[in-house]
């Protein structure tokens, strides 16, 4: 049973719309094409085909995470300015199913009246969305499961959503730190079941391949694993 999400505070950054086509550096890549930009859930496709959500604050890195997890700079636009963009951004798979880029949370760069509107763009999606079948939630993995992180994940945790932790940028980190860090939240989600955490860089690729798996085997890909 999905849960009525509430969450304030989110922004993510400006995308374009093609098709991604270059590879990442093992070869390995989920082929994306962009579909739209959905200021509010009436302005989404049908809900035919599943869809992977990614959410996360705007500074952990989440474009990036799309741009390793595609093979492409170009599928989402990492802003230096985060706070500007106010939409859902949907891609479809090769393959089959969607991801969905949410806004990131956890920076404010609008009024508040605006915010307010996008936020409940957002919080509408998550609670409604009827093909929504998982969640990647990007936390920079110096300063994870903030308090926005833990809003979500709980959330998640009630509606019975699967979810993916990447612990992003963990190359900025030795390797003691990482494993250390890694434990840490592996404690804190080891009672939910349909939670899965990862060690991830979007600089290197750690962790990529992993988490291409688990998205492919949520959107039903044949011979994907889980």
């Amino acid at each position: 049973m999905r849960i009525i999400y509430q969450l304030t505070q989110w922004d993510r950054p400006q995308l374009t719309r093609q098709q991604t086509s270059s590879k990442t550096a093992d070869g390995r890549r989920l082929h994306v094409e962009f579909l739209k930009t959905a200021p509010a859930l009436k302005d989404c496709p049908p809900p035919e085909q599943p869809e992977i959500a990614f959410a996360g604050r705007s500074n952990a890195g989440k474009s990036s995470v799309l741009n390793r997890l595609t093979g492409s700079r170009q599928t989402a636009k990492v802003s230096k300015t985060p706070g500007r963009t106010q939409a859902l951004n949907l891609f479809d798979v090769r393959g089959g199913g969607r991801l969905v880029d949410l806004p990131g949370y956890g920076y404010a760069k609008a009024s508040k009246a605006a915010q307010s509107v996008w936020q409940g763009n957002v919080n509408n999606y998550l609670s409604n969305r009827e093909s929504l079948a998982a969640l990647v939630l990007v936390m920079d993995i110096r300063h994870p499961l903030t308090a926005y992180d833990e809003e979500l994940l709980q959330w998640a945790f009630n509606s019975e959503l699967p979810v993916l932790a990447l612990l992003n940028k963990a190359d900025k980190l030795k390797h003691g730190q990482r494993q250390q860090t890694l434990l840490k939240v592996k404690k804190r989600l080891q009672t939910q079941p349909l939670a899965k955490v990862l060690l991830f860089s979007a600089q290197s690729g750690l962790g990529c391949d992993q988490a291409i798996s688990l998205i492919e085997s949520w959107l039903g890909h044949p011979g994907s694993g889980g």
